[in-house]
């Protein structure tokens, strides 16, 4: 006849735990959980157990801490059912976004020096084409030509069709494009 190991003993006070987890949650699932990370947490530590004390103190004192482990943790997050508030803490890859910058980049170093200049005041910077002309110390009509030519070449370079709308640009791109004119 095998002798009985002690862990046999758990499965004796699964009732009590089950039991003493309802009456700390109040929720048939999550007493589940708390007395199957109990059992699982007392198995694998089972070389803690002392051998001839209370194995049943011992196991109450484990899902007793398991649930406020769990009450604690539970404490610092946030229901989000609908995922609404998850949705609002989506970031975006950086990887993605550095690529694109980098494609972006390089189209624009492919503009001539005037078309850049233009489209960075006036897409970038925000500034009007009456004061990007002022500024650059050319007509209003250069000003329109040369924002026409660097949006058509830039749209062509990143193989875009004719709809892109160069207003719609987003704030980072435009932080980083101002960020690019400064430092030039």
């Amino acid at each position: 006849m095998k002798p009985l190991d002690a862990r046999d003993e758990i499965v004796e006070h699964l009732q009590s735990l089950k039991a003493f987890a309802l009456s700390l949650t109040r929720n048939p699932t999550l007493a589940d959980d708390i007395v199957q990370d109990t059992v699982v947490k007392a198995w694998s530590n089972f070389d803690s157990f002392q051998p001839g004390t209370n194995m049943r103190a011992w196991l109450f004192t484990i899902l007793r801490n398991s649930y406020y482990s769990h009450h604690r943790k539970y404490g610092r997050e946030i229901e989000d059912v609908d995922g609404v508030h998850a949705s609002r803490l989506v970031v975006q890859p950086s990887h993605d976004g550095t690529l694109m910058l980098n494609e972006v980049l390089a189209a624009f170093d492919k503009l001539s020096a005037e078309q850049r200049e233009v489209l960075l005041l006036v897409c970038g910077s925000g500034f009007s084409y009456d004061e990007t002309a002022q500024m650059c110390g050319v007509s209003l009509g250069t000003v329109k030509s040369r924002m026409n030519r660097g949006r058509t070449t830039l749209a062509a370079l990143l193989g875009y069709g004719d709809d892109l709308d160069f207003d719609t640009t987003d704030r980072q791109t435009l932080a980083v494009l101002s960020m690019r004119n400064d430092a030039a």
